[in-house]
């Protein structure tokens, strides 16, 4: 199966497995072509993930993201071609640095070269997927092979975190698809694409088959300060993490200044669904080739993920 494309959502558990469940299915009823979690201090992304297989029959699955420093690479492609034998081949493997604080009071383990450091967790990766004997690096070495598997999924996509050129460009050379966050679509146009083609020129590829993948807040709401509100509490936060300065300053913007309104015009996608679904299109239009819509905090998710499952027909 080739990467996703098109229309796809974050689907995170909040308080309600169940209404996760839920929700994951009506995703796909509702035409989304993927799903997508992230990996916090709550449930494991991969388990849950199994558990959205389990109630889906087509809707691609992947990690938007994990980071890299959360398991070992072999550990991280044991448990990515189990999620991909249980769903029948729909796994995506997103993958991340995420950022000192978490990697080193979560994980006691450290970021010292981000890039080198995700180009052979990914090499040892492909290569256990491949049945090769992983190549050994400077950080991660192992001697791990899957055993007993009829068919692991060689060509399971691979997705990587991407905010600075450099980690774009990493994603367009070794990997299938590239996951955005707090990157609007200015930053998509003017920064993501030409550095993520970059990388794939490098690795004499285009850009046709490379996936985009565009976390984009959402809310359709007769109420949309209320619901800006809450996203600026929401995105507050990263601010402060240098990763996300570095990408803010880069798009024009002050992160001193905090997220301002125009800021959080161009990045949600709030109001009637007809505004609504026009900022999921301007995200398409930029060059993210999966828009992915996602909840904002005391907002009717359920009622977004329906009036905007069309978006971009």
């Amino acid at each position: 199966m080739s990467p996703a494309v098109g229309l796809g959502a974050f689907i995170g558990v909040g308080r309600s497995l169940d209404q996760a469940f839920g929700r994951v299915e009506v995703a796909e009823q509702l035409g989304y072509e993927s799903v997508f979690v992230t990996h916090i201090g709550g449930r494991d992304s991969i388990t849950l993930l199994t558990g959205y297989a389990a109630r889906t029959s087509r809707v691609q699955l992947g990690t938007g993201v994990i980071p890299i420093y959360a398991r070992t690479p072999a550990n991280m492609a044991q448990s990515f071609a189990t999620l991909d034998d249980i769903s029948g081949g729909r796994a995506i493997a997103g993958l991340g640095c995420s950022h000192k604080p978490v990697v080193e009071h979560w994980f006691n383990q450290s970021i010292d070269k981000p890039l080198a450091e995700m180009r052979e967790y990914v090499a040892i990766m492909r290569a256990i997927l491949r049945g090769e004997d992983p190549p050994a690096g400077e950080k991660f070495r192992t001697a791990f092979h899957l055993m007993g598997w009829e068919a692991p999924r060689p060509d399971m996509p691979i997705y990587l975190a991407g905010l600075s050129p450099g980690m774009l460009r990493l994603s367009g050379e070794i990997a299938d698809g590239v996951v955005l966050w707090l990157c609007n679509p200015n930053y998509v146009r003017d920064v993501v694409v030409p550095s993520v083609r970059e990388g794939r020129e490098k690795a004499g590829r285009g850009l046709d088959g490379f996936d985009i993948v565009a976390a984009v807040p959402s809310a359709v709401t007769d109420d949309p300060d209320a619901a800006r509100a809450r996203l600026r509490e929401e995105v507050t936060p990263y601010f402060g993490l240098p990763y996300y300065r570095a990408m803010l300053e880069r798009s024009g913007l002050d992160p001193d200044a905090g997220p301002t309104d125009e800021f959080l015009g161009i990045l949600g996608a709030i109001g009637s669904a007809d505004e609504a679904k026009a900022s999921v299109r301007r995200y398409a239009e930029s060059g993210a080739t999966s828009p992915c819509v996602g909840g904002i905090g005391g907002t009717d998710f359920d009622a977004t993920l329906g009036a905007l499952a069309h978006s971009l027909d």
